[in-house]
Formats: structure tokens, C-alpha cells, sequence
């Protein structure tokens, strides 16, 4: 096998060693603050510890000094909701007594498989069931109910998707993906030649949509979409980058769907894109290429984990 590479990293709050394999892929990393070592290729632990070792006689060497670690003897570790199995020396994670023990990541789902507007959905058909006349009386009378706002919400985002499918070959898209943990989720996560996007439905049918920078106005009436977009962009960029133990550079994407009596776009806001639902494709597979096709994969695998976004 070819040598493992040791790539130094520190970012928000953050100082770790990330351990990968010549083709990109995550081996595990060493946390230099806790002297925590989390193991994602268990078979892989001699070569992961060897790596560390030398990686450490290297800085020895030149001066560097690593930061000291301690840990607290194998004791359950959770960051987040990211669970670690103890290290025991009757598990696969067992080290000699002068190695700090492994953590082995295991409770994380592939967010992969969500459908678009699935979760939004949900919350439209919860309000329908809670309340089953109001919710047939506002929709005869045209009232403008919290169910009526998600039922639209997960059509917005289907539309968006279903032009998001026409990408070509090296693009991916990931729907609903859950981010933190009080509910909130990015509509659509793209990555592909042309970068990492986050993309946002804003569905208005029959809106009149006036954009001018920072500005954002449906029917008038202005609204946060724009510095939303922007800090979903840079909250995922902060995510992806501490996954992959690199610098991921996210951008937000505003689609509008529905906008029949007018869509406007007086001037772009300086870091966010906003793009009509029917465009949103071609205009992404329009970008020049700026990430490898081993890149993306990397950017992909990481984004499909959903500790990544916790």
C-alpha cells in the first residue's frame, strides 16, 4: 500500500491531524486539542498509527512541537451526536499500553437517499391531520395557512429538483439534508465540476420578484432570503471543511419558482446566486470547472455522512 499522507488542519476552534489514504479517501484523524484518535478504517490501524508516528518524528525533528494529549482511559466519547464505541482490549480497537486508544466512528446514515421536500411535507401533512376542517375551510377560502406555507414549500423544492436531475455526468445532489439539531435541513446540497452549492427553493406562485443586492422583495414586501442564503452557504462550508480536513468553499444558491408576474434581478448580491427555477440547471452546467472529478468524490462522500452536518 502506498503511504499514508498526515495533512495538518486547524480551523474554527479546531486543530487536528487528518490521516488519508493517496486517493483522498479518510482513514481517521487525531485530535490534537484532546489527543482523541478516531479510526474510520479499522483495518487500517497499524498503518494509520504509523503514519501518526511519523509524522510526529518529522515535527520532532524540525522543531515543531505537537501539542500534549491526554484522554480519559476509553471512556464513551460524544462531540455532538457523533457517537464513538470505547476502546476496550477485547475490541478491534485495542492499542498497546503506551498508544492513546481509538475511537471508531459508528452512528452516522446516509442522508443520500432523502427524497426532495420529504421533510417539508411531513410538516404540511402533521398540520393537515392536527387540524383537518381548518385546514380544508382556509384552502376553499384562499387563506393563507401554515399548512398551505409547507404544502408549497415541498412543491418549490420537487420543481427544483426535478431540474436539478438534468445535470450531466460528475454532478451530484443531495435533497433535504439535516443540518444541526433543531430541525433545519438545506433543501438541495450540489457538487459537481463546477463547485459546491447550496440551493435554496423560494416558491411564490403568482409573485411578482424583485431582486437589487442584498435586497429581496416578493410582492413588495422584503425579505431575509439573500443573508440566509449566504450564512446556509458559509454554515456549510464550515461543516464540509472540518469533515474533510480541507478548505470547502460553499456558495448559496436562491431558485425561484413560481414568480409568473415578474422576476427582476436589478443586481446579483455580491456572494449568493439567484437563479430561476427553469435556469438553474444549464446555469450551473455553464460553470467553468473548478474541482476535480477526485475531489468532488471526496466533497460527496463527506456530504452524504450525516455527522457531517452535526
Amino acid at each position: 500500500m502506498d503511504e499514508l499522507a498526515v495533512n495538518r488542519w486547524k480551523r474554527y476552534g479546531k486543530e487536528r491531524l487528518y490521516v488519508n489514504l493517496p486517493d483522498g479517501s479518510r482513514v481517521g484523524w487525531l485530535d490534537l486539542q484532546t489527543g482523541q484518535r478516531t479510526l474510520e478504517r479499522p483495518d487500517l490501524r497499524a498503518e494509520f498509527e504509523r503514519a501518526l508516528s511519523r509524522h510526529q518524528d518529522t515535527d520532532e525533528r524540525s522543531g515543531v512541537a505537537e501539542p500534549p494529549t491526554t484522554h480519559d482511559g476509553g471512556m464513551l466519547a460524544v462531540e455532538g451526536e457523533e457517537t464513538y464505541e470505547p476502546a476496550s482490549p477485547t475490541r478491534e480497537t485495542a492499542t498497546s499500553a503506551d498508544q492513546e486508544p481509538l475511537a471508531i466512528r459508528i452512528d452516522w446514515r446516509d442522508v443520500g437517499a432523502r427524497r426532495a421536500g420529504e421533510a417539508v411535507a411531513e410538516q404540511a401533512a402533521a398540520e393537515r391531520k392536527a387540524a383537518p376542517v381548518r385546514t380544508m375551510a382556509a384552502r376553499l377560502l384562499g387563506v393563507h395557512t401554515d399548512e398551505r406555507a409547507w404544502r408549497v414549500g415541498a412543491a418549490g423544492e420537487r420543481k427544483v429538483a426535478a431540474r436539478l436531475e438534468r445535470l450531466g455526468e460528475g454532478w451530484h445532489v443531495l435533497h433535504g439534508v439535516p443540518v444541526g439539531d433543531r430541525g433545519a435541513d438545506i433543501d438541495h446540497v450540489v457538487v459537481g465540476p463546477g463547485g459546491v452549492f447550496t440551493v435554496n427553493a423560494k416558491h411564490h406562485p403568482d409573485a411578482r420578484i424583485w431582486v437589487g443586492g442584498n435586497t429581496f422583495m416578493v410582492n413588495g414586501q422584503r425579505q431575509p432570503y439573500v443573508r440566509n442564503a449566504r450564512h446556509e452557504a458559509q454554515r456549510a462550508s464550515r461543516l464540509l471543511s472540518a469533515s474533510v480536513g480541507s478548505d470547502v468553499e460553499v456558495s448559496g444558491v436562491i431558485a425561484v419558482v413560481g414568480a409568473h408576474k415578474g422576476f427582476t434581478v436589478k443586481a446579483r448580491p455580491e456572494d449568493v446566486h439567484v437563479v430561476a427555477r427553469k435556469e438553474v440547471a444549464a446555469w450551473l452546467g455553464r460553470l467553468p470547472q473548478r474541482l476535480s472529478q477526485q475531489r468532488v468524490e471526496i466533497v460527496v462522500r463527506a456530504a452524504r455522512r450525516s455527522d457531517t452536518w452535526t
